[in-house]
């Protein structure tokens, strides 16, 4: 079964496992110590830039939680979308460990601007009220749409000219350049970006994230440090690190993790174009990586999900979120497509 409800469905990509495998043959330094994630760091290097310092994780949660740690204390703020992963799909997590508050912007498509941030109003310097010290993006965004190099650009100049870092939750950052056609520096350390995650995981990897400081300023002011202590204290730090370190390798050789990205993004489009003309259905969002949002008739949804899981996404408007992955079929897509026109004509 291949399911549209998310990449986390998807299992490994062969080469991945093939890497790990490889990563089995001999015993080698713990906790980042060894050789392989040397050279992971090295790959991150040559794809976002020779001074970036990049720390591997388990999970997205424990990335977005541990990076921006690193930039925030207790009583400050992060902007973001109301949509954010942080702010709906994170338990939590956030709010409890930082002890930040979250500034959630409303949007229709998931994407900050800096108008949006602009108008964010704060008493500077009152300690009656929570202090912004962060902006987050996420890219690709919740809703799937992207944010180009000029945004993000703007969206930093704005972050930056009021004294805020600028963080991506880059979760599904390989679809987003897939997308644009970029190379993934072109939208994160040229772009302005200070921090981000980078995400494995939905592209291919197992529990396989990382932590990565784009800003060489941060690194002069002791944030690589910082972030050593940090992700020992939130328990993300791998004991086996090179199994971690082994999947990044090979997502970044060979633009393992473009190929990946591009075929996911090809299936969405391919999924899109054959359910729109179906009638009652009504794609929501721009279809611009690898997640589709779509409108249907209530009383279909459920025998749609009987053929192939998916997640509604507002239950009272009837929206569902269909996303692809790496190993999406287009046999998938299609026979998907025939279900779900079965199940509007019903």
């Amino acid at each position: 079964m291949r399911a549209f409800a998310s990449d986390n469905y998807a299992g490994a990509h062969p080469a991945v496992l093939e890497a790990m495998v490889h990563a089995n043959t001999e015993h080698m330094p713990a906790y980042g110590a060894d050789a392989l994630t040397a050279t992971a760091r090295d790959l991150f290097r040559q794809h976002l830039g020779d001074h970036v310092e990049v720390f591997p994780v388990f999970n997205g949660t424990g990335a977005n939680v541990i990076g921006l740690q690193s930039l925030l204390r207790s009583w400050q703020a992060v902007i973001c979308a109301s949509t954010a992963h942080i702010n709906v799909d994170e338990g939590g997590a956030p709010e409890k460990l930082l002890g930040s508050k979250l500034l959630d912007l409303p949007t229709d498509d998931g994407k900050l601007t800096p108008q949006m941030i602009e108008a964010v109003q704060w008493r500077q310097g009152d300690v009656h009220q929570s202090q912004p010290a962060v902006v987050l993006i996420t890219q690709s965004t919740e809703y799937g749409t992207v944010y180009t190099p000029d945004e993000i650009r703007a969206i930093a100049e704005v972050a930056h000219r009021r004294g805020l870092y600028l963080y991506m939750d880059g979760a599904r950052i390989s679809n987003a350049a897939a997308a644009l056609g970029v190379p993934l520096r072109e939208i994160t350390t040229d772009a302005g970006v200070d921090a981000m995650s980078f995400g494995g995981t939905k592209n291919g990897a197992i529990a396989a994230e990382a932590i990565v400081v784009l800003n060489p300023a941060l690194l002069a002011q002791g944030v690589g440090e910082q972030l050593g202590y940090l992700r020992k204290q939130y328990m993300q730090l791998a004991s086996k690190m090179r199994f971690a370190s082994a999947q990044f390798i090979a997502l970044l050789t060979d633009d393992l993790w473009l190929k990946n990205a591009q075929h996911a993004n090809a299936m969405a489009a391919r999924l899109a174009a054959a359910t729109t003309q179906i009638p009652g259905v009504r794609i929501t969002q721009q279809v611009q990586a690898n997640a589709v949002f779509a409108v249907l008739p209530k009383n279909a949804i459920a025998p749609a999900q009987e053929h192939t899981p998916f997640y509604v996404w507002d239950e009272a408007a009837g929206e569902v979120r269909w996303v692809c992955s790496w190993d999406t079929e287009p046999t998938d897509v299609d026979d998907f497509a025939v279900a779900l026109r079965n199940a509007v004509s019903a």
